[in-house]
């Protein structure tokens, strides 16, 4: 394959044919993510009727999927580096089409919570290829900004592509089809994949390490268990044994990575303030998010009433926003700066879910899409722009395990953020107050309510359905309070931590 080269500033830069095409091929598994992420949430009732799952069998069917796959990204990613990026890409791409298979056919709660697991496995793999595949695609630092918005605005399209579709099929099937909508998605990504995507790995990338592997994902989830744990059910023993022996397995892999002569994880990278800044920076953005988005799809339809369909188009906002954002935020970030663009846009998200403290069961449209399309617009510029800046912030031959950095700070937020703040919405929930003759299953969740209320008198029924969704609207609420706190003091760090960043600066440091 021919190059060509331009001049950019004082350096020559090597732009690939058919990086384009190539960069259409990525952005199909970021597309199978984000579906599969957002159609759960939509589903969540109707697993909720069919498997009959217990309060916390549900957060577990919500947030496994995000601890297993924290726990492996660094490891896939640093693979990816030594196997070959295209090669990865491309097998996760197939178990996760197969896995899908197995969570549309899930016959109890237990089953789904297996299937969501081994997904997690095979997402591992996913968004650490595509990412560090930008990075080798484009070394034209406009063209790579471009390229990264376009993932990210991909990712965020899938965000409205997941509850419309979802919406539709789950109107018209059972719900075990929303996840077979991956398939063709991994079809085309795998047949397509193996003509136009480069392979690209590190020379000489050392061996890979087992034992830094197994510590890395004791310790993500250990750290992640124990706060759900104890966000759920109090301190204890169990959730604080689990901390214990997770933040003991983090603090060995740290110390493992730093003698080995090839580490999985390069820790010198946390040096660089920028790459730091970024990623914590992503981590709080998404536990401030996740646990209310989480829930709001269960809010449209089990609150007010709407239909699957009608409540994902009710969501469509975010995904316009925040994919307008995207495919901006490059150009913005070198108008202005790289922090202004990062800390306004999470100052808009956090003041955008403090508007939604004030939710009720009958809040207007024009409320809920005003803040969901602020919420959208400014994660679309933060996002966009953080990955930037953690690709741009090392070598190409490191983009694998950076990129795995930059996703397990993502996931990491979410499994926290469902954890915490799901919590928080859960434990409100449980404290309702309902007429004689409710019966336990009612208190555990909302869907619980709603199946136990067809067997109850009309009357008891509707004190009953009316007292468990003004406690769940409440929960809301607050959860919503906590996640605008946290996004806010994010905004705040992000102005500090990326003082300085320009986008140019930071394309030299290969």
């Amino acid at each position: 394959m021919t190059s060509t080269l331009q001049p950019t500033g004082s350096t020559e830069v090597v732009k690939r044919p058919g990086r384009w095409l190539a960069l259409g091929v990525l952005v199909l598994a970021v597309l199978l993510v984000a579906v599969d992420a957002t159609v759960l949430g939509l589903a969540t009732p109707y697993i909720s009727e069919d498997l009959a799952p217990s309060g916390t069998q549900l957060l577990w069917i919500g947030d496994v999927y995000s601890f297993v796959i924290a726990g492996l990204l660094v490891s896939m990613g640093s693979l990816g580096d030594r196997i070959g990026r295209k090669r990865l890409l491309l097998h996760g791409a197939t178990a996760f089409g197969a896995i899908s298979v197995l969570n549309a056919y899930a016959t109890t709660p237990e089953t789904m919570i297996l299937a969501r697991a081994l997904l997690g496995v095979a997402g591992a793999t996913l968004m650490p290829a595509t990412l560090a595949l930008i990075r080798n695609l484009f070394h034209d630092p406009r063209e790579r900004s471009l390229a990264v918005g376009i993932w990210g605005a991909t990712a965020s399209a899938g965000t409205a592509v997941g509850p419309i579709l979802g919406g539709f099929l789950l109107e018209h099937f059972w719900w075990g089809s929303v996840f077979l909508i991956n398939l063709p998605v991994m079809a085309v990504l795998v047949l397509v994949g193996l003509k136009l995507l480069p392979e690209s790995r590190t020379p000489d990338p050392g061996p890979w390490d087992l034992t830094s592997v197994v510590l890395s994902l004791v310790g993500m989830i250990g750290v992640v268990y124990a706060v759900k744990e104890a966000a759920a059910h109090g301190v204890g023993w169990p959730p604080a044994a689990a901390g214990l022996l997770g933040a003991g397995a983090l603090y060995a892999f740290g110390r493992r990575q730093l003698r080995l002569p090839a580490p999985l994880l390069d820790m010198r990278l946390f040096k660089h303030r920028g790459f730091s800044g970024a990623v914590l920076a992503d981590l709080l953005t998404i536990l401030g998010l996740s646990g209310l988005v989480f829930f709001l799809s269960q809010y449209l339809q089990l609150v007010q009433g709407r239909r699957p369909l009608e409540a994902g188009l009710a969501e469509l906002p975010a995904a316009i926003g925040a994919v307008a954002a995207g495919l901006v935020a490059g150009r913005a970030a070198r108008r202005f700066s790289v922090r202004s663009v990062v800390a306004g846009g999470l100052a808009a998200i956090g003041l955008a879910l403090a508007t939604l403290t004030v939710i009720g069961q009958s809040t207007g449209y024009p409320l809920l899409g005003a803040a969901l399309l602020m919420v959208g617009t400014g994660a679309g510029f933060s996002f966009t722009v953080t990955a930037d800046v953690i690709l741009s912030s090392v070598p190409k031959e490191q983009a694998g395990a950076a990129s795995a950095v930059s996703e397990t700070a993502y996931e990491l937020g979410a499994a926290l953020g469902i954890a915490v703040l799901g919590s928080v919405v859960t434990g409100v929930y449980r404290g309702f107050t309902g007429p004689a003759g409710t019966p336990a299953a009612a208190h555990e969740s909302l869907g619980g309510a709603v199946e136990a209320a067809s067997g109850l008198p009309a009357p008891t029924a509707e004190a009953m359905l009316d007292a468990a969704r003004q406690a769940f609207v409440d929960g809301l609420a607050l959860a919503a309070g906590a996640g605008a706190a946290v996004l806010l003091a994010a905004a705040v760090a992000a102005w500090f931590l990326l003082r300085g960043q320009r986008l140019e600066d930071l394309a030299e440091h290969p």
